[in-house]
């Protein structure tokens, strides 16, 4: 816990909100990255691995499992920025709450999925990246700022 620590107070996070959350720094893992995820504060969203990394100047501060849009509601690839933040959000289309959402594009946010949860893999969502960690996507609401880089890709 203690190098966590270390890791949270080096890019400017609480050590007490990263609790639950997965802290990697790995040689070979930046240049395994796409170099847009390497560059300042982003939330860097693979679909092929199924995995969300927020990466600050190259170093995974946090990663989980992610799930993403059906093909009739895709999860829109690019590269957006994190406009709006909602601790407590629900869906005003589809009724479902979407704790600690970060919208990115359009309706699309990244936020804990209860659904993801319980079900795992086998559901979908509207277009949002779910994650199952409600811990560590509490941890990430907490770290990630308002104009953060979000890029998906597979």
């Amino acid at each position: 816990m203690a190098t966590n620590r270390k890791r949270a107070a080096l890019v400017g996070l609480a050590s007490s909100t990263l609790l639950g959350a997965t802290l990697i720094a790995l040689p070979s893992e930046a240049s395994a990255r796409p170099s847009v995820c390497n560059k300042g504060r982003v939330i860097c969203v693979n679909k092929s691995t199924r995995q969300l990394a927020f990466v600050v100047n190259g170093r995974t501060v946090i990663s989980m499992s992610a799930r993403f849009g059906s093909s009739r509601t895709p999860t829109r690839n690019g590269l957006f920025s994190v406009y709006w933040k909602n601790r407590n959000h629900v869906s005003s289309l589809y009724g479902s709450a979407m704790p600690f959402s970060m919208f990115f594009s359009g309706g699309q946010a990244i936020h804990y999925s209860s659904d993801f949860a319980r079900r795992g893999y086998s559901g979908a969502s509207h277009g949002c990246v779910n994650t199952r960690d409600y811990a560590a996507t509490r941890a990430l609401f907490d770290s990630v700022r308002v104009g953060d880089k979000v890029y998906v890709h597979y």
